[in-house]
């Protein structure tokens, strides 16, 4: 019996495979040169007509806010400008506004404002927020409020989501290379794609 199975296990190893590579062609985006997260600049140029539309984008703001965005506002305004994007402070509604202009030259620049006017609401820093107009960085707002029912549950898990003085949050913003902000209910996250 053992020499039979040897025999078998020899046949077995002698048989080679059958490959089949008609379609395992390379490809020309399988390239490890190029760098497929990598996005291009758009500049002034690139677009040759005006926009066909006005755009507008309004942010609620909480009441605690309102000290602070009313001190830099000018700074919100002047960054804005940069843009060609004009933004506004309501005190009595409690919003702030973002709307193209007829020199906007960049369409995804209103996607950008949109973005930075949520930042500044959930309390995060005009110089960090400011960056969300680099190419490579985008933001989100997670909502973290409705994963528990039970408010004391709710409170443990954000603890240990900053972790003690913040040094879980502060691991995650290293793995991740994103600004991580935790904010009541919600969490704000910016970075490049890769890190989100």
């Amino acid at each position: 019996v053992s020499t039979q199975s040897t025999a078998i296990q020899v046949k077995k190893k002698t048989t080679p495979k059958k490959e089949k590579k008609n379609y395992r062609q390379d490809k020309p985006w399988d390239d490890p040169s190029i760098d497929h997260w990598k996005i291009d600049e758009f500049k002034p140029g690139d677009m040759k007509q005006a926009l066909g539309e006005e755009s507008s984008f309004a942010t609620l703001f909480p009441r605690y806010r309102e000290s602070y965005l009313r001190s830099v506002w000018p700074l919100v305004v002047k960054e804005l400008q940069k843009i060609n994007i004009e933004g506004t402070l309501n005190l009595r509604e409690g919003s702030m506004t973002v709307r193209t202009t007829r020199r906007t030259w960049d369409p995804w620049a209103i996607i950008n404002a949109r973005d930075f006017i949520k930042l500044l609401a959930r309390s995060v820093p005009l110089q960090q927020a400011s960056k969300i107009f680099q190419d490579n960085v985008v933001c989100d707002i997670i909502k973290i409020g409705g994963f528990t029912r039970s408010k004391e549950k709710f409170v443990k898990r954000r603890q240990r989501l900053i972790g003690p003085n913040g040094q879980t949050l502060k691991a995650l913003e290293l793995l991740t290379n994103c600004y991580i902000l935790v904010q009541g209910s919600t969490v704000s996250a910016m970075g490049e794609y890769k890190g989100l």
